[in-house]
């Protein structure tokens, strides 16, 4: 076996750091000192109540599955292809952790389902595991990928609440198309109406809002047809400016119109006030930000937009007034009386577009298959062709019929024996279709991997979570038609003791070991340095959509190596540590080692190797250090099978 040779060859490697760090104290009596921080030494319930799944429709989703492999094995078979044989236990236990948790399971997680002979087993931990808080996280870093989802898209935009809300409504599983309709016509504030940070994301930029909403949610890229006929798809210059027309009055700043403004740019006027106050003009960082980011409102009101000047086809002429239009298809008869923003909506979420459904069902199959029907999966044209047509419209069709129910779509993906097979090692850089005989192989993506080293090291994985809108409101609101300087100053003192991002992240510092805060991905400020393993793993800065990457580097294998989130877990207070600490013998280390790293148990070369390291180092704890570091480098632990 591959990850067996893998394995014995790592464990010839030089010791860890850390490992060398205790050779050197071998004659020490003392236990090393604890370095891991108090708030993740503790094993905490997290709180969060998640939306369950009704077991009792379990024989429904199943039909759904079967029906799903059903045209998965046709197309096989047009190809001249097999399914792959179904996955170990083992295999399916690490990989649905991976995909639905987002982490790998812990050792007392993976022997209660190892251990189990309930026959309905996967079945059951699929559920249950579409229940937890774990699957808000992990969901959580999926979105937050497309959606650009970052704390400060704007230098005085504060978007907090906004990323609190999708992570709520992932938490209470609203239904897709409500939760599209809502941030595409919301208003208001951003803590008081957190879906508006959907439209603040492109603030200022109305034409590049359009753009990317339609390559979001209806998977097509019309970008090219701002400036020209698209070139290599059917959108004109022309259709582009008429649907961004559509949204083109929504305006996103408080100016000389609103009434809050009447007698001025009222946070201009505080700057100004501040800065005869303070020495050298030096308007206090929290204050200035407090003071731009309450001038931030969506509102929609009545705008026109014309064709650029150099406009040159012959349909219409240069700066001319463009009458608003969809793409294709038409807008709801029930939306047919509201403004040209709802109308856009409900236009782009209803059950009738197909392109709406077609895109989400592709996003999903992509997300837990590793490829998409269609790929890209934000691209549909002509020329990206659909691997399996009857296929993508049964997923488009399913996804109306549950009611844009999006656990319940994942639940049907994830019951199939087309999920559940053995992956195959394939990518989009082979130049050849994927029929789909099991899941493609994948490596983890940079949220996985952190999450899943942090299950290994601490106790507690979420020593904190993301600040809510309800939580940021009272720090944040300023009357903008009246508040006075003294009152701002109040407003900005608190907000400097709260959610200020400076103080903010100097105060999750007591989370950290070596500078790096222990806690789930999902709820760390974003984007990160450059030099944080989650960066280096291919966490995107979020600037564009989807640019999370899992292609190797070289930073990649020398932080795997030696960098600081590794010798977490051979801290003296780990997890892993304790349980290896708690180990009655050599044999019983080395499958809780295995157990908690690869999800399995050694085989019996594997045991040999691991046991043989043990018993010639200097000591014990280095040849445990040692096969936890070896196990960890290698591609069985980072691959999800």
């Amino acid at each position: 076996m591959a990850a067996a040779m893998a394995t014995a060859c790592l464990l010839a490697v030089a010791p860890t750091a850390v490992a060398q760090r205790r050779a050197n104290s071998a004659n020490a009596k003392k236990p090393p000192p604890i370095r891991l921080p108090s708030s993740v030494r503790q094993k905490t319930p997290v709180s969060m109540d998640v939306a369950a799944v009704d077991s009792n429709n379990r024989s429904r989703v199943r039909g759904t599955a079967a029906r799903i492999d059903s045209i998965v094995e046709q197309g096989l078979s047009q190809h001249g292809q097999s399914p792959n044989p179904m996955t170990s236990d083992a295999v399916f236990l690490r990989r649905i952790y991976l995909d639905v948790a987002g982490r790998i399971p812990t050792a007392e997680e993976a022997e209660t389902f190892l251990q189990s002979k309930d026959e309905n087993r996967r079945e059951q931990l699929i559920d249950d595991l579409l229940g937890r808080p774990d699957y808000v996280f992990n969901m959580y870093n999926f979105w937050a990928d497309i959606l650009r989802l970052t704390e400060r898209p704007q230098p005085n935009l504060i978007a907090d609440p906004y990323l609190a809300y999708v992570k709520d409504a992932i938490r209470t599983n609203q239904p897709y198309d409500e939760w599209v309709y809502e941030m595409l016509t919301a208003e208001g504030k951003v803590w008081d109406n957190p879906a508006v940070g959907f439209q603040l994301r492109d603030d200022g930029q109305p034409l590049t809002y359009v753009d990317n909403t339609v390559r979001v949610f209806l998977g097509t890229q019309i970008g090219c047809a701002q400036c020209h006929d698209h070139p290599f798809d059917v959108w004109t210059q022309h259709e582009f400016y008429a649907l961004a027309a559509l949204t083109y009055g929504v305006k996103t700043r408080i100016d000389n119109r609103d009434p809050e403004y009447k007698n001025g740019n009222r946070a201009n006027m505080l700057i100004s006030q501040a800065r005869d106050k303070y020495p050298n003009g030096r308007v206090p960082g929290e204050l200035q930000r407090l003071a731009r980011a309450n001038t931030y409102r969506v509102k929609e009101t009545p705008r026109q937009l014309r064709l650029p000047h150099d406009y040159a086809y012959s349909d219409a002429k240069p700066k001319q007034v463009v009458e608003p239009a969809v793409l294709y298809g038409e807008i709801p008869d029930a939306a047919s009386s509201q403004s040209p923003r709802h109308q856009f909506a409900a236009w782009l979420t209803s059950a009738d577009n197909e392109y709406f459904s077609k895109t989400i069902a592709n996003r999903y199959w992509k997300r837990f298959l590793g490829v998409g029907l269609v790929e890209p999966v934000d691209d549909f044209n002509g020329d990206n062709v659909c691997v399996n047509e009857d296929l993508l419209d049964y997923l488009a069709k399913e996804i109306v019929r549950l009611g844009f129910d999006q656990k319940e779509f994942i639940r049907a993906i994830l019951y199939s024996n087309t999920y559940q097979r053995r992956s195959t090692a394939y990518t989009l850089a082979d130049g050849t279709a994927y029929y789909f005989p099991g899941p493609a192989l994948r490596r983890m993506t940079a949220e996985q991997a952190w999450d899943s080293i942090l299950t290994l090291a601490v106790y507690n994985t979420v020593p904190f979570q993301r600040p809510t809108a309800d939580q940021m409101r009272g720090v944040l609101d300023l009357d903008m038609s009246s508040v006075s300087l003294s009152e701002a100053e109040a407003q900005a003192a608190r907000f400097k003791e709260t959610y200020f991002m400076g103080p903010y992240k100097r105060s999750l510092r007591q989370h950290a070991y070596k500078g790096n805060v222990l806690c789930r991905a999902s709820e760390l400020p974003v984007p990160l340095p450059p030099d944080h393993f989650l960066r280096q793993f291919g966490q995107g800065d979020r600037q564009v959509i989807s640019a999370g990457q899992t292609s190797a580097t070289v930073p990649q294998i020398l932080t795997m190596f030696n960098g600081p989130i590794t010798h977490v877990m051979l801290e003296n207070g780990s997890l892993i540590y304790d349980n290896m600490s708690a180990s009655k013998n050599p044999r019983e280390a080395v499958e809780l080692v295995f157990v908690s790293l690869l999800g399995r148990r050694p085989t019996q070369r594997d045991r040999v190797e691991a046991i043989r390291e043990i018993s010639t180092a200097e000591r014990p704890g280095i040849g445990y250090g040692n096969l936890v570091w070896a196990l960890l480098n290698t591609r069985e632990f980072l691959f999800v099978q």
